[in-house]
């Protein structure tokens, strides 16, 4: 592990990464430095210091969408709500919403204004996604992520809704099916997205997927 050079956006090695999956600090938090992490499998995670860890953890979690499990009970469900699926609509406001959507065991969120700002202005490159969840005209769930060099990178999900951000997921998969991905990155298993078919691979097999991308 390293501190990052600021001057120039270059990664160590994924494998120099810490027992944490820490590969590099550093201050900067910009679309360059977004793009050349994402295109070695590395994401940053803020916390509350001036400087930025970015990880490579090993296991990482990843979605084939061929073990895509969608149950019975949830396609009942979905059938009855009135959800409509969009794309790139309203990119600010699902990592916005992102940011506030409460989790278990945390007190607050990553997502600070910074990494809003970023990823927007990614957004705008062409790199950050968003999937989204309407209803009735308004926006009830979501997704964001980063697709480069031919791998989606989940980054987190929202809904307002009951099974919004599900509903946002499911379609997410759908549409990159057709875009030719045959998988997504999830970064760290969660039991929402086990429970959809995501499992574990090392490193080492994590990136010779985005290689092979």
């Amino acid at each position: 592990m390293s501190t990052l050079d600021e001057r120039e956006v270059v990664f160590p090695d994924v494998s120099s990464a810490d027992e944490h999956g820490i590969v590099a600090w550093g201050k900067d938090l910009d679309v360059a430095h977004l793009h050349a992490a994402y295109s070695q499998g590395i994401f940053p995670w803020p916390c509350d210091d001036d400087y930025i860890p970015w990880f490579c953890p090993d296991p990482r979690a990843v979605l084939d969408f061929d073990n895509l499990h969608i149950s019975r009970s949830l396609r009942r469900q979905l059938k009855q709500c009135d959800f409509e699926f969009r794309i790139n609509t309203a990119f600010a406001e699902v990592i916005t919403a992102c940011s506030k959507a409460p989790r278990k065991e945390q007190d607050g969120t990553w997502i600070e204004p910074r990494m809003i700002q970023t990823y927007t202005e990614f957004h705008d490159l062409g790199f950050a996604v968003s999937f989204e969840t309407w209803s009735d005209n308004k926006l009830v769930g979501g997704m964001y992520g980063v697709i480069i060099d031919g791998h989606f990178s989940g980054e987190s999900m929202f809904h307002k809704q009951t099974n919004a951000s599900k509903f946002a997921l499911i379609n997410a998969v759908m549409c990159m099916q057709k875009m030719g991905l045959t998988w997504m990155d999830i970064q760290q298993l969660t039991p929402l997205l086990e429970s959809f078919g995501a499992h574990e691979i090392s490193r080492l097999e994590f990136i010779k997927r985005i290689n092979e991308s």
